[in-house]
């Protein structure tokens, strides 16, 4: 008889009880997982690399904070391994460590959780080490103590920006996420609850920082230029919504759609297919603009899904033809971001091929050298032209071709589960949620709206909204496109009204018109006494003359010369239309009563005609806000606009209301008036209180906001100066424009007081 083999290799059920031994860990649920990653952990990991591992998550089920940690570990660490190598572990270790050793150990779990997805992004043993310092370092500087004592705080915001990692990693380079995550904290390092809806990508903030930090083509930088674009080639106007895209997860990735609220569109795009991102904006626009122009919504209750994926194919196309007729240029970018279905990709043995054979008949439509040879395909291509040839184009009529191409394409395996979606998303078409109706009300509906979004008047004329940073003097930083400010012309009224006003103050007119006569700059003026000029100084020269010939030196400065006397100066006045200026304010020795917007209508009708009398180019214009999110600016008058009765008409028309935004608008005009070729640049504010605004509650915020432009402007060579009308503007005024001011107290002589300060600014 043999006897046994002492040196025989263990079996894998006693290797996999020696591992579990080391392990050292009673929880139930490990036991359900343990085998599996043992055999992928010894698949990648060296002896001391499985030694490593069993020692780190024997540490993680003896911390005591539950399974989960444990488990994440046990799953998440090979594949980690994989990527970025074995070596990683100590410094994954030590992470982990220090989260243990501080008020944040329940961040252990989102950590490990997110940790395989974040190696993914970053596949690099360095690259990964920037995060993990990145998140020794956010910990530090959240985790807090109270009131000075030694206990301290968990940090707020650490366990939602563990979760939100591979989210922002998707969208962000390690140094964009440093910026994103160092914005954060520094903007709210005392405000836990902010501090959590900042970094679990709740507040708006925290949006637009990311959007900043981004790549690819960012909606809110362009936003602008699409409705312009909506408006001009389309004659459409409606708001445009940015939603979170996620350029990385095309299956998770949402289309774009639009709704009573507006246009959505993915709020960055990445240059694709050799086309740019402001033209794949341009084309969803475009397709989008031809669909609420001409589709009419159908009802859905009769249609299978099959059915209605076809009809929304074959409408999609029906549009792109229609587009395509209108402005020819966009074939181009739709033939390349469109899909290319290869002809047999599918197996319709196994897999339901409706989508492929619908993605391949939309690319025929488009593209006249696709090389197709299905018979039924080419067929259908030739009576969807000819239905277009003919005029018959409406929805009805294509939805009727759509039908009849499923009926004679039909396959038993179009039922089937497993649906073949490669080469079947045309990614700038909308969902098409705008064209169906239904009968009857059910959760289907839930999302759709039968009625085309409308816009109201009011808001029809004003241009798309420039975005404006904040400051905020707290954490002394700005707030990225935090302001919102839309622009109009404003409304006319009756013109004959400052005639009137004008009338009213004929003596003042007179008054101010010889002193304007005196400061009217002069086409020439001489400059004597030069050795060299243009010309002669007769006066000059016989002087000379005679010193000569009595035996003096001559003076040799006998010649002159000109310049030109010009004042070279461009103003921009800005009006604070606010609500407070409909306050009444007694006039005259009668008592009389007289609002602030009526006397500041005489002030600055009397100051246009001022600058007019002097020739300065100058424009005119007023704001207010209703949070930061409507920031209203008026144009009264341009800079290419003469004085007359155009301009005196919206001067007529001008209201109170809303409050006083006052660093937004400032930005804004100063935008105009930094394009003005001019030496000098003069903007005048009148306003009649502090800068104010319904979504603020700290009085100091706009105050050191408008402070903040007035140093913008200073870089910018724009002068600016206030005259305010508040009694009280003592108290911040200063603060605002240092000594830059005057305070009307007597608000009745605002008409002689305003073009007189003018005057002496300009003098």
């Amino acid at each position: 008889m043999t006897p046994p083999d002492d040196t025989a290799a263990p079996s894998w059920d006693e290797r996999l009880r020696g591992y579990r031994e080391q392990l050292a860990c009673g929880f139930p649920q490990v036991g359900e997982v343990f085998e599996d990653c043992m055999r992928e952990a010894l698949a990648v990991l060296s002896a001391e690399g499985v030694a490593g591992y069993l020692d780190t998550a024997r540490f993680l089920g003896g911390m005591g904070r539950g399974v989960e940690p444990l488990l994440a570990f046990l799953e998440e660490w090979p594949p980690i391994a994989k990527l970025v190598g074995e070596a990683a572990l100590p410094a994954v270790t030590a992470s982990m460590h220090a989260l243990w050793k501080s008020p944040n150990a329940k961040a252990i779990t989102p950590f490990l959780q997110s940790l395989a997805a974040v190696a993914r992004r970053l596949p690099s043993r360095q690259q990964l080490q920037r995060y993990l310092d990145l998140t020794q370092e956010f910990t530090a500087r959240t985790t807090g103590s109270i009131h000075g004592i030694h206990q301290t705080f968990a940090s707020p915001g650490l366990p939602d920006f563990l979760a939100q990692a591979p989210t922002l990693l998707n969208q962000l380079s390690i140094s964009g996420l440093r910026n994103w995550v160092d914005y954060g904290i520094r903007n709210y390092p005392n405000h836990p609850e902010r501090q959590r809806d900042y970094f679990s990508l709740k507040s708006a903030d925290s949006r637009a920082v990311l959007q900043r930090e981004r790549r690819g083509t960012l909606l809110v930088d362009k936003e602008r230029l699409l409705d312009l674009y909506l408006r001009g080639l389309w004659g459409d106007s409606t708001q445009l919504v940015p939603y979170p895209a996620d350029p990385d997860e095309p299956q998770q990735r949402p289309l774009p759609y639009y709704d009573a609220s507006g246009i959505r569109l993915p709020d960055v795009l990445d240059d694709a297919h050799g086309v740019s991102g402001i033209d794949r904006y341009r084309a969803t626009l475009a397709h989008i603009a031809g669909h609420r122009r001409w589709s009419t919504p159908m009802f859905a209750d009769n249609c299978s899904p099959m059915q209605r994926l076809a009809i929304e194919v074959f409408e999609d196309s029906r549009i792109e033809t229609l587009v395509m007729r209108a402005y020819p240029g966009m074939r181009r970018i739709f033939l390349a971001l469109h899909p290319t279905p290869r002809a047999g990709a599918c197996d319709p043995e196994t897999t339901s091929c409706l989508r492929h054979r619908l993605s391949m008949f939309s690319r025929a439509l488009l593209d006249a050298e696709h090389g197709y040879q299905e018979a039924e395909l080419l067929k259908f291509v030739r009576h969807f032209h000819e239905t277009m040839a003919q005029g018959e184009s409406g929805s009805e009529a294509i939805a009727e071709l759509a039908l009849a191409y499923i009926a004679r394409t039909r396959r038993q395996s179009d039922q089937l589960a497993n649906i073949h979606f490669a080469d079947s998303e045309v990614g700038y078409r909308d969902d098409n949620r705008h064209l169906w109706r239904f009968h009857e009300l059910s959760d289907d509906e839930e999302m759709f709206d039968e009625q085309r979004p409308t816009t109201a008047a009011a808001d029809v004329d004003r241009l798309p909204p420039r975005h404006y940073p904040e400051w905020d003097y707290q954490s002394q930083s700005y707030r990225p496109d935090w302001v919102s400010l839309y622009e109009s012309l404003h409304p006319a009224g009756e013109a004959s009204k400052i005639d009137r006003l004008l009338e009213k103050h004929a003596v003042l007119a007179r008054r101010l018109k010889r002193l304007l006569d005196i400061l009217k700059p002069q086409d020439k003026v001489r400059i004597r006494y030069q050795e060299e000029g243009s010309e002669l100084d007769l006066d000059v020269a016989l002087r000379s003359l005679i010193d000569f010939k009595g035996g003096a030196s001559p003076d040799p400065r006998i010649n002159m010369s000109h310049r030109t006397d010009g004042r070279n100066l461009a103003v921009m006045v800005l009006l604070d239309l606010s609500q407070s200026l409909a306050d009444k304010v007694k006039v005259g020795a009668s008592g009389g009563e007289q609002s602030i917007l009526e006397l500041s209508q005489e002030a600055v009708s009397l100051l246009a005609w001022s600058i007019e009398q002097l020739g300065d180019p100058f424009a005119i214009a007023g704001f207010h806000s209703d949070s930061r999110h409507d920031v209203r600016y008026l144009h009264l008058k341009g800079y290419s606009e003469r004085w007359g009765d155009v301009v005196k008409a919206r001067l007529a028309a001008m209201q109170a209301g809303y409050s006083t935004r006052m660093g937004a608008a400032m930005r804004h005009a100063a935008h105009y008036l930094a394009a003005q070729k001019a030496d000098k640049k003069l903007l005048l504010l009148l306003t009649d209180g502090q800068p104010a605004d319904v979504d603020v509650h700290d009085e100091r915020l706009l105050i050191e906001d408008a402070r903040k432009s007035v140093e913008e402007l200073d870089q910018q060579g724009i002068f600016s100066y206030c005259i305010n009308l508040d009694r009280k503007a003592d108290d911040y005024v200063g603060d605002i424009f240092g000594r830059r001011y005057t305070v009307i107290d007597n608000i009745e002589r605002l008409p002689e007081r305003l073009p007189e300060l003018f005057m002496a600014l300009t003098r």
